[in-house]
C-alpha cells in the first residue's frame, strides 16, 4: 500500500511513465505526495494513464530526440516547477541470438536503453548544477551485473547505464546533485512477455520496483537492487568463478530462458509495438 511521505514533496518527472515500471512509480510517488510528471512515446496511453493517476502533467516523448526530451522537461518546470527528481525509466527489451536480431531492433535499444538515458541525464545536469540540487535516477537491470543468454544486446545497454550513471555520479558527487541507478531483477511486465523467468527465484513486481525507486528518492544512495534475494545473488556471483557461474546459470535455467523457452507467441504484441514506435 503507497504510504504517504514525511519528506518534502518534489517534482519528479518520469520517462517511459504510460506502462509498467514507469506507471506503478508514478502511482506510488503520487501517493507519498509528490508532483510528478509522465512522458511516453505512445502519446494515447500516456493520457490515458495520466487521466488514471489524476495529473495532468503528460506529454508525448521520444527519448532518443534531445528536442523531444528538452520539450517535455520544459513543460514539466512551466507547469509543476524545477525538477527536483527525474527518473530515466523508458527502455526495451527484445529476445533471441544475437546473429538473428534485427538491425533496427539492435539499433532501439541502444538509442533508448542508452542514448535515452544519457540525453536525459545531460538535460537534467543542466537544470540541476546552477541550483546545486537534484536527484537523476536511472533505470538499470540485475542483467547489467550478470550476463545473461538471450539478452546479449540488451545487458549490453544495462552494463552502459550503470557505468554511465558511477562515472557520472563521481563526476558530480561534490556538485549537490545526486545519480543513482536501480536495478530490477526481472519484473512481471510486458518485457518479459512469454518467459518463465529463473527456476527458484521469483520475477519481481513493478509495485516493488515503484516503491524501491520512491525510498531511493527519500534516502538517496549509489544505487539499489531488487529484489533482495536476486541482488543478492548477483552480487555474490561476482566471486564465483567463471565455470561454476556457467553451471549455476544452467541449473537456474537462465540459459535458455530467454532463448529456446520463450513463447513468441506472447511476446508478438509487445514486439509489434516496439518496432513501430
Amino acid at each position: 500500500m503507497t504510504r504517504p511521505t514525511l519528506f518534502p514533496a518534489k517534482t519528479i518527472a518520469i520517462t517511459g511513465g504510460a506502462r509498467g515500471i514507469g506507471y506503478q512509480t508514478a502511482k506510488e510517488l503520487i501517493g507519498r505526495g509528490h508532483r510528478v510528471a509522465i512522458g511516453d512515446i505512445d502519446e494515447a496511453r500516456a493520457k490515458e494513464a495520466a487521466d488514471e493517476l489524476g495529473i495532468s502533467s503528460v506529454a508525448r516523448l521520444d527519448v532518443t530526440d534531445p528536442d523531444s526530451f528538452r520539450a517535455f522537461l520544459n513543460m514539466v518546470e512551466t507547469q509543476l516547477g524545477p525538477i527536483d527528481v527525474l527518473i530515466n525509466n523508458a527502455g526495451i527489451m527484445p529476445t533471441g541470438h544475437v546473429h538473428e536480431e534485427e538491425d533496427t531492433v539492435t539499433r532501439r535499444q541502444v538509442e533508448i536503453n542508452v542514448l535515452g538515458v544519457i540525453f536525459g541525464t545531460k538535460l537534467a545536469l543542466q537544470r540541476m548544477l546552477p541550483r546545486r540540487a537534484g536527484h537523476i535516477i536511472n533505470t538499470a537491470s540485475l542483467a547489467g551485473e550478470l550476463s545473461v543468454p538471450g539478452l546479449a544486446t540488451y545487458c549490453g545497454t544495462k552494463f552502459a547505464v550503470i557505468g554511465f550513471t558511477e562515472a557520472a555520479r563521481q563526476e558530480y558527487r561534490k556538485s549537490g546533485v545526486c545519480l543513482s541507478t536501480v536495478r530490477p531483477t526481472f519484473t512481471n511486465t510486458e518485457l518479459v512477455a512469454g518467459t518463465s523467468g529463473a527456476k527458484g527465484l521469483r520475477n519481481a513486481e513493478p509495485q516493488e520496483i515503484a516503491r524501491a525507486t520512491a525510498d531511493l528518492i527519500e534516502q538517496p544512495r549509489p544505487f539499489v537492487r531488487v529484489t533482495r534475494v536476486a541482488g543478492g545473488m548477483v552480487a555474490a556471483m561476482k566471486f564465483v568463478p567463471g565455470r561454476l557461474a556457467t553451471a549455476l546459470g544452467s541449473a537456474l535455467g537462465t540459459d535458455s530462458v530467454f532463448l529456446d523457452d520463450v513463447d513468441m507467441g506472447a511476446r508478438q504484441a509487445y514486439l509489434e509495438r516496439i518496432r513501430n514506435s
